[in-house]
């Protein structure tokens, strides 16, 4: 099951990053464990310094912005498509 990370410290983008990563997975049909991290020690030791920030199994993905829905499926379908083996 693929993890998805919403880092910031609560701010209003960061809550419609979460929304539109949720929706993201529930429109793809992909159950993933979402955790909002708001520890900035946590946040700036995944290399990140500006929020709202995604990180998707563990790897960053969008700092400084919110992504669209449509992104955001994009990027968990890549790597749906090659970790499915993984996650199953």
């Amino acid at each position: 099951m693929p993890k998805i990370q919403i880092l910031g410290p609560g701010c209003s983008k960061c809550k419609v990053l979460a929304t539109h990563a949720e929706r993201a997975a529930q429109e793809l049909g992909i159950q993933c464990e979402i955790e909002k991290i708001t520890d900035l020690r946590q946040i700036m030791a995944l290399g990140v310094m500006m929020t709202p920030g995604l990180v998707i199994d563990g790897t960053v993905k969008s700092v400084g912005r919110v992504l669209p829905v449509d992104e955001i499926k994009r990027l968990l379908s890549d790597i749906w498509n090659r970790s499915l083996h993984t996650w199953l």
